[in-house]
């Protein structure tokens, strides 16, 4: 199939663990596609998708880039994200704005799960994928084995496109099975050379084209009956069975190489341009799907030019110097610099600013961006990473991306109480470039909580906030917010009395107080008869009620769960009033609880445990020394799923020791799921704890 009238732009994520070399095949890819003039090194810092201080410091990438080239006609646009399973949330959102993948695996490593995770997601988004094995010149390293990985642990099959020949040191270029030929190349020159395949290995390369064929062959019953005919399929129906067969996932594409080599690449990037889907072609098979903002009906955009314009941002930065860049992946129609569109998803118009097309760091200016582009706009005002872009008259909004939440938590502290506010704009302006971040201040405990997917993260972030910003923060462990509540019933008398110059002071009231279910919250009742006390001044006994509920008796936590009543009480005609039985109320609710058997709640989290087999044993036991309960174990390929209910308190540094356990392949997700009864032993320590905290705190 000739493939120059194809639509020539190719929108490709390139994913993989950390560590994979992921970012070192970009660079080997620029190289090759004369976009670079030298192959850079992640080591030395020097390529072109690690710029930011932090990955030069971590030598690893923290952020989406975004790398824009052209080779053999073909504008390429490569979005490269982090590979850290902290950061993953970056390589999800950059899967929704292509129309291909390429998956790196290294020659030595496995199926790590932010690999597992990412392959789930781009089998849920039905897209195209290619595999490069990268690290084939390291000792020990094996293609083979990759092949029956991929086979196991990604349930597909394999088809190896580019072999190598030898591994380790000995690595010495690789045979382009469609291609027929040897490819050889070097990390000091971007040439490739084409050879004759020699004699001792032409076995391997027939062996590999010949499962190539048939493979293609029997994914479609025209080309089936080609080869039972000449028993061959000429190169252009191999190449057009493959560009089908890779679009409806009939098997899986593997090349092999080494990226700091620079072997293997040319094939890598040749099945780019040549086997995976243009914008349009992808557009037809799988249209855009979204909703109407105001009618909520679905609509679809093709990913034609003659479609109203529609864009989805995959990705925000945000610099002190240049202001905040939009990184949008154009879905249909055609769009100008400083048109007005509309922000569907924050329901605002919005007007645009400069567009460019991104190298790294590099920004070239353009005037306008068309269906299947990508394009970095300047200066958006109310849009953030997410958001739906569209024709005002022609409105539709894109489905809001589904990303992990939040694991672990830190109180925080400025380090200067003239930085509190610089703290929190800078953190919320981290949240607009990464919304895996969160941040809020927690009312109970009167903390600023900054979250994040693991350590890593959340040291990414503070990083950062003093590189932007100029601030600095003191992490330490968040409090727990814990309740009470009662076990029994009990009643009490409130009777506030003052007398002072003039008119007086006077309520009085009975409270009956009992537990209601876990999780029921709150319930007050009047049951005043005769009018012991005036119907007016019942809701200020009840405010009385709610403000007492804010502290309990034993650590001065909130009070829930509890059926209030007030049946009984007296007035006076001059001395009441809506003050003094507000006060009342909240006397008579101090006592009624002291005598009902107070007793301190626990939230318990909902979590579910991703680990490998062999470390379920190390991570049920762990779990139950967290007075966590077991509630399921399921068996996944490779690995166990544990659901187990386990209290909030245990969980605060889990990441850490979830990493040390399972080597770094364990992942787990948590939510809130009810309030449990604190064990005496620990209450008391609890308690012991928050009263020296008021004391210290009065202090000073």
């Amino acid at each position: 199939m000739d493939t120059t009238h194809l639509e020539p732009v190719r929108n490709v994520a390139i994913v993989s663990s950390a560590g994979a070399g992921k970012t070192s095949v970009s660079e080997a890819l620029l190289y090759v596609g004369g976009a670079i003039p030298m192959l850079g090194s992640v080591m030395h810092g020097t390529t072109v998708s690690d710029f930011e201080p932090e990955e030069l410091r971590h030598r690893t990438s923290t952020s989406t880039s975004l790398l824009q080239f052209t080779w053999n006609h073909t504008n390429i646009n490569l979005i490269d994200p982090p590979g850290a399973l902290d950061l993953l949330g970056e390589s999800l959102a950059a899967l929704q704005a292509v129309d291909a993948v390429i998956l790196i695996l290294n020659g030595t490593m496995g199926v790590r799960t932010e690999l597992a995770r990412l392959w789930t997601r781009i089998k849920e988004l039905d897209l195209p994928c290619l595999v490069f094995v990268n690290g084939l010149d390291k000792e020990g390293a094996s293609f083979e084995n990759t092949l029956e990985i991929c086979r196991k642990q990604l349930d597909c099959v394999p088809l190896p496109m580019a072999v190598p020949i030898n591994t380790g040191m000995s690595l010495d270029g690789i045979v382009d099975v469609r291609h027929e030929k040897l490819v050889r190349s070097g990390s000091s020159s971007a040439i490739v050379e084409h050879l004759l395949v020699p004699l001792p290995l032409e076995g391997m390369l027939n062996r590999a084209r010949q499962q190539l064929v048939e493979a293609v062959a029997e994914s479609g019953e025209t080309l089936l009956e080609t080869y039972v005919a000449q028993g061959e399929l000429s190169q252009e129906d191999l190449l057009q069975g493959l560009r089908r067969d890779i679009q409806t996932k009939q098997f899986l594409p593997i090349y092999g190489g080494s990226a700091t080599h620079n072997v293997g690449v040319w094939s890598l990037l040749d099945a780019i341009v040549a086997l995976l889907p243009s914008p349009s072609e992808r557009g037809a098979a799988h249209p855009w799907h979204g909703i109407h903002p105001e009618t909520h009906e679905g609509c679809e955009r093709k990913g034609s030019l003659q479609e109203p314009f529609s864009a989805y941002v995959f990705k925000t930065i945000i610099d002190p110097f240049v202001g905040r860049l939009s990184y949008c992946r154009v879905l249909s129609g055609t769009i100008h610099a400083d048109a007005t569109v509309l922000n569907a998803s924050k329901h605002v118009r919005e007007k645009l600013g400069h567009f460019y097309t991104v190298l790294g760091k590099r920004h070239v200016a353009v005037d306008s961006a068309r269906a299947g582009e990508i394009v970095a706009i300047g200066k958006l005002k109310d849009t953030h990473t997410g958001d739906t872009l569209c024709q005002e008259t022609a409105p539709i909004c894109y489905p809001i991306l589904s990303l992990p939440k939040p694991i672990l938590s830190f109180a925080i502290d400025a380090t200067s109480k003239t930085d509190i506010d610089k703290v929190s704009l800078g953190l919320h302006k981290l949240i607009e470039e990464d919304p895996t971040l969160e941040f809020a201040r927690n009312a109970e405990t009167k903390e600023m909580v900054l979250s994040g997917m693991g350590q890593f993260h959340i040291d990414l972030a503070l990083e950062k906030l003093h590189r932007k910003f100029g601030v600095d923060v003191i992490l330490h462990t968040p409090k727990v917010p814990y309740r009470e509540t009662l076990k029994t019933k009990s009643q009490a008398q409130g009777k506030y009395k003052k007398q002072t110059g003039g008119h007086g002071q006077y309520g009085d009231c009975w409270l009956k107080v009992a537990p209601l279910p876990r999780g029921h919250g709150y319930a007050f009742e009047n049951r005043v008869v005769g009018g012991a006390i005036p119907r007016n001044f019942i809701p200020a006994v009840e405010k009385g009620v709610l403000d007492a509920m804010h502290e309990g008796p034993l650590g001065g936590f909130p009070v829930v769960d509890v059926q209030v009543a007030v049946y009984d009480g007296s007035y006076h005609a001059v001395d009441s009033s809506e003050m003094s039985f507000k006060i009342a109320g909240s006397m008579a609710f101090k006592k009624a609880i002291e005598t009902a058997h107070p007793v301190l709640l626990e939230p318990v989290m909902t979590v579910e445990i991703d680990t490998p087999t062999d470390a379920v044993g190390a991570v049920m036991g762990d779990l139950n020394a967290r007075r966590g309960r077991i509630v399921a174990v399921n068996a996944q390929d490779h690995a166990e799923q544990i659901k187990a209910l386990v209290p909030l308190a245990e969980l605060l540094r889990y990441a850490t020791a979830l990493n040390a356990m399972t080597g770094g392949r364990g992942s787990y997700v948590m939510d809130f799921a009810q309030y449990d009864e604190v064990p005496r032993e620990l209450a008391a320590k609890v308690i012991e704890r928050q009263k020296a905290e008021g004391q210290a705190a009065t202090a000073h």
